[in-house]
């Protein structure tokens, strides 16, 4: 016959080891979820770091070119009878399309003869979903860029420079350099980019733009009305809306 002591003492060894294998079950789980929780850091941050050491690369550099009347990120008389916003993402190809091939016409004909005022808008939203933000950073740089009147010559420079989205090609070493190529004030950009000080007006285009419609990016809006909303509108397209803007003032 069992004593009562004896029960006892089996109860407590019993309990113990059940505690022991808990404790166990704990720490196993704990290390698992440490583990998970590692890899996806290491996963978030190893494209920020393979970005802040690799090679700045080969620069294209550009010829810098005079603009009409710029002012900022804008471009002509601001008491021209028709105002022209385009928003606009550094890493879209179509819209390094647009720049290289509408972008020109446009200004030449519509912004430096006085019929149309010219303003670039900020939409960055392709690196929304990335581990490393080219869309935002460029942004960022090209205002730092404008800060020392020199927004066009360094838009220019971003869309020489663009070869993808997301991979590498607008990282904060580039950026850099492109306005160290340029001859910019280094000190002064610097300052500027790594304060993200123009943050604020990126945020207000962003929100301009979803108040107007913007849902991708060019999008090209003649006096609040978006020409060929999700379309890359030709230059025919901006003038004939530049045209009936005029004629209905």
């Amino acid at each position: 016959m069992k004593s009562k002591q004896e029960s006892k003492s089996k109860r407590q060894v019993f309990r113990e080891q059940r505690q022991r294998k808990q404790r166990q079950e704990r720490v196993v789980v704990i290390v698992a979820i440490s583990a998970v929780v590692l890899l996806v850091a290491g996963l978030l941050i190893a494209p920020s770091l393979r970005n802040a050491m690799a090679p700045v690369g080969e620069i294209v550099k550009i010829t810098p070119k005079s603009y009409p009347q710029p002012q900022g990120t804008a471009l002509g008389d601001p008491n021209a009878p028709v105002k022209i916003e385009v928003w606009e993402d550094f890493q879209c190809p179509a819209c390094q399309s647009y720049t290289e091939s509408i972008e020109p016409l446009v200004i030449d004909n519509l912004v430096a003869t006085g019929q149309a005022y010219y303003v670039f808008r900020q939409y960055p939203f392709l690196d929304d979903r990335a581990p490393t933000k080219e869309s935002d950073q460029a942004a960022n740089a090209s205002m730092c860029a404008a800060e020392q009147g020199e927004f066009w010559n360094y838009h220019a420079m971003i869309y020489a420079n663009w070869n993808g989205e997301n991979a590498g090609n607008l990282s904060d070493k580039r950026l850099i350099a492109f306005a160290e190529a340029m001859g910019l004030n280094m000190d002064d950009f610097n300052a500027c980019f790594r304060e993200n000080r123009y943050q604020a007006d990126i945020n207000q285009d962003l929100a301009d733009g979803d108040a107007v419609g913007v849902t991708g990016t060019p999008s090209v809006v003649v006096n609040g009305q978006i020409v060929r909303p999700g379309f890359v509108p030709s230059y025919e397209d901006i003038l004939a809306a530049v045209q009936a803007a005029a004629a209905g003032q």
